[in-house]
């Protein structure tokens, strides 16, 4: 798709925010993506990245709600709502080694083994497409496990943007992260508290949006509450304005407010 306000084409992306309860409350397991990385180096970010056009597959098998209704929650049509709910599952399966998938009425596989993480390269190699491999597997995407939980658009002047849908999920019984994708030098279970504290420190960079999401998810006790918490209708789109303020680059939200936009945002 493409913003009218911009000649850059904007990319379809989606991305999770995976989560599990802690003594201390929800932690949401977090990436810090590899300096140098052309689109946010450096930056802490969930699991997630563009939608492959292989992930409108119709054949894809599936158990929740249906892509009508994601299509409804993202303001999107069907093959664009599936697409992105099976790219936050492959990209999931990708970064972290948890494939939010199953067989018809069984529970979510936990893809740890040799023959899993043989699956995985393939799928983040492009070699195979997420419907091929739940085809093979016997296995359907658990969209019932995922739920809506915002939407931000790259604002206009970047060269590389992105219509990004974000998710929240509760990690499966059993699954455990791994930092596999290659794309990250450190991936932890965080608290949202603690990562926003360290944001205000200046020790762990985030793109708006991360530290946005974030504080929503800080605002509850627990994973069954944060899921409680997601929109139940049309997930209204985010497109915050890039402004220049002296020598400082500035993020304009639609309600007015402004902040500093992080350094590596504008990377090329």
């Amino acid at each position: 798709m493409s913003d009218p306000t911009s000649e850059m084409p904007i990319r379809d992306a989606a991305t999770v925010l995976l989560l599990r309860d802690a003594p201390s409350g929800v932690e949401v397991y977090l990436l810090r993506r590899v300096r140098g990385m052309p689109f946010a180096g450096g930056m802490t970010a969930y699991p997630g990245g563009g939608v492959d056009p292989r992930d409108a597959d119709a054949a894809v098998g599936w158990t929740g709600p249906v892509p009508a209704q994601w299509a409804t929650a993202f303001s999107c049509d069907e093959p664009l709502a599936r697409a992105l709910v099976c790219a936050a599952v492959r990209e999931t399966f990708e970064e972290t080694g948890v494939l939010l998938a199953a067989p018809d009425g069984g529970e979510v596989v936990v893809a740890e083994d040799d023959g899993w993480e043989a699956h995985r390269k393939a799928l983040l190699a492009r070699e195979i497409s997420l419907s091929q491999l739940l085809a093979s597997t016997g296995l359907r995407v658990r969209a019932d496990l995922l739920r809506p939980w915002a939407h931000w658009i790259t604002p206009a002047g970047e060269t590389r943007r992105y219509d990004t849908r974000f998710f929240t999920a509760a990690i499966p019984p059993g699954a455990v992260p791994r930092d596999v994708s290659g794309e990250a030098d450190e991936a932890d279970w965080v608290s949202p508290a603690q990562a926003l504290a360290e944001y205000e420190s200046g020790a762990r960079p985030m793109l708006t949006p991360t530290r946005h999401t974030l504080a929503r998810v800080a605002r509850h006790a627990t994973v069954a509450d944060v899921l409680a918490a997601a929109p139940t209708g049309p997930v209204g789109a985010v497109r915050p304005r890039l402004e220049r303020e002296g020598e400082q680059d500035v993020i304009v939200l639609p309600d007015g407010t402004r902040e500093r936009a992080p350094v590596r945002l504008r990377s090329r």
